[in-house]
């Protein structure tokens, strides 16, 4: 081939244009459409069918199969969405991709590629750099940054190949057969991590006349199975359920490929005489639909039984460490990263509340017909662990949010984090006061003193009652204005059982050291301020969050 007749480097150019393109698109996206994306989720994904349609519509309108991965499997870890509905949002985004060459055959082919991509590159640049610190503007221009690069690129993509229509001797490959072509799509788009970008490359050879009809639906059959290579390498070193929607991902377009493969001539005759198209371009991507479409009809009847299927694979890849939610979600999908967020710092809300109940109840150790001794030695070695479970949450939770904090926040996301981790933070402060003194009124639970028994009967019987406030105040819908002053009411109970004591003192003195009853009474106050300091910082943040979101 002569070297000079074909541009290597502006194909080169056209096809990284055309992905850096929709790499831009799917960052501006999902800065801009997190939280409608969140919520049309949580509401049009109740069955199958509905998630199939939904994943169809939002992958058309986004324009990034790759985004509504990504999503989708934030939703899957975050508990949002099942592996089944997740199943049926994937199956409907292979339909909903199809959108790209639908743009590209119509506009691509038909009108000035350039005309199109300089407005969208000129506003999109001025916007991206001249108003950085206007989130919704920046967004916005890199938003139609994106698409000029897309269709830039495009037009150098078709221009470079159409130096080549009459150069590239295609039956070298042909004299292999179809099979040959279908190795090609599979191949190229494995290598250039796009199948949008594969498409525009095989729709560029059609307009050039390089390829045929039958040629160009091979290839097409061949993109769809290599773009597979694309999620399976996300898939590395991911979750079980990442690598089961991937297996899943790759499952259906390999059989659905294959099948069409096989019959790829009579569905091609076929889709002409049903729809009378006479333009080729428009009838491979016309193909490129009904191809997916298929196979949404082949595979969705069993979708339960696909799904019980896949949950039998990589048992061995399940989220280590003690976290539920976020060990799911990447901090990449920051809008839902914080709702994973939120429920983890529920799960320390509780495991603190069980720990506090534990230390006072005795848990285990109380059991009827234990000696003392046992319950000495046996009790605070489980208590020991519920910390230690608590801090190790900690640990893991502060890990995640450190990693939340590199992403792009919002004004509103970033004081709902901060709230998240000063609710962490003084949870675990609590779960501390209450461990550094749990020796003491486990101590006291034996003692026969008169007023030992008193103190430790007030201060249980105070911090069961205010832990039902606080649970009681936890599932309030509507946050009062103001906080309650639990901290102050602690305060005047902390004075009214010192004064208490000392009285009891000049009636009666007592053995057990006084210094470790006021140390036990100041942790137990403490603690319980840490705690409800924890409850307003998060019950309170969605009020700060809505307020500056007004």
């Amino acid at each position: 081939m002569d070297q000079e007749s074909f541009d290597f480097w502006k194909f080169l150019a056209g096809t990284g244009m055309f992905m850096w393109g929709m790499h831009q698109l799917e960052s501006a996206i999902r800065e801009m459409a997190g939280k409608a994306f969140r919520n049309g989720m949580q509401r049009f994904t109740s069955n199958t069918l509905s998630a199939v349609l939904f994943g169809a519509l939002v992958t058309a309108v986004l324009q990034s199969s790759s985004l509504v991965t990504l999503m989708v499997l934030a939703f899957l870890g975050a508990g949002v969405l099942s592996l089944r509905n997740a199943i049926g949002v994937m199956l409907g985004a292979n339909l909903g991709t199809t959108m790209t060459s639908w743009i590209v055959a119509t506009l691509g082919f038909k009108m000035s590629v350039e005309s199109i991509s300089t407005p969208f590159l000129g506003i999109g640049i001025l916007l991206y750099l001249f108003f950085e610190s206007r989130i919704k503007l920046r967004n916005i221009g890199l938003l139609l940054l994106g698409f000029g690069l897309m269709f830039l690129g495009l037009d150098f993509m078709k221009t470079s190949i159409e130096q080549i229509a009459y150069q590239l001797d295609l039956q070298k490959i042909a004299a292999f057969g179809n099979f040959a072509f279908l190795v090609v799509g599979i191949v190229v788009t494995a290598l250039i991590q796009s199948s949008s970008a594969m498409v525009v490359i095989i729709l560029s050879a059609m307009s050039a006349g390089m390829i045929g009809l039958h040629q160009g639906a091979i290839l097409i059959i061949g993109a769809n199975i290599g773009t597979t290579v694309t999620v399976g390498i996300g898939a590395l070193g991911g979750t079980a359920d990442k690598k089961r929607l991937a297996l899943s991902h790759f499952v259906f377009n390999v059989a659905t490929g294959l099948l069409v493969f096989f019959f790829v001539d009579e569905l091609v005759d076929f889709s002409m005489r049903a729809f009378s198209v006479e333009d080729p371009l428009i009838e491979l991507v016309m193909f490129n639909t009904l191809f997916n479409l298929l196979g949404i009809v082949v595979f969705f009847p069993f979708v339960p039984q696909y799904e019980n299927w896949l949950k039998k694979w990589f048992a061995e890849s399940e989220p280590k460490g003690f976290t539920q939610f976020i060990k799911n979600v990447s901090p990449k999908v920051p809008d839902v990263a914080l709702n994973a967020l939120e429920k983890e710092i529920q799960l320390v809300f509780d495991r603190t509340l069980n720990f506090i109940i534990n230390v006072w109840d005795g848990g285990d150790a109380s059991q009827d017909g234990m000696s003392i001794w046992r319950k000495i030695l046996y009790k605070p070695v489980n208590l020991m662990d519920e910390y230690h479970q608590i801090k190790s949450l900690e640990d893991e939770i502060t890990k995640y949010q450190i990693a939340l904090q590199e992403e792009s926040l919002s004004v509103e996301d970033s004081t709902k984090l901060t709230a998240l981790q000063l609710a962490l933070r003084t949870l675990v402060y609590s779960a501390k006061d209450i461990k550094d003194v749990m020796h003491n009124i486990r101590d006291m639970e034996d003692e026969e003193d008169r007023a030992v028994i008193a103190v430790h009967g007030k201060l249980r019987n105070y911090t069961m009652d205010f832990l039902d406030v606080l649970e009681d105040y936890m599932k309030l819908e509507k946050v009062p204005e103001k906080a309650p002053d639990w901290i102050g009411e602690n305060a005047k109970q902390y004075k009214v059982w010192m004064a208490d004591l000392y009285q009891e003192l000049k009636v009666q003195p007592i053995e057990y050291p006084i210094s470790t009853l006021n140390n036990v009474i100041k942790q137990v106050v403490s603690g319980l301020d840490n705690l409800c300091s924890a409850v307003i910082h998060w019950k309170h943040l969605k009020k700060d969050v809505i307020d500056i979101g007004r």
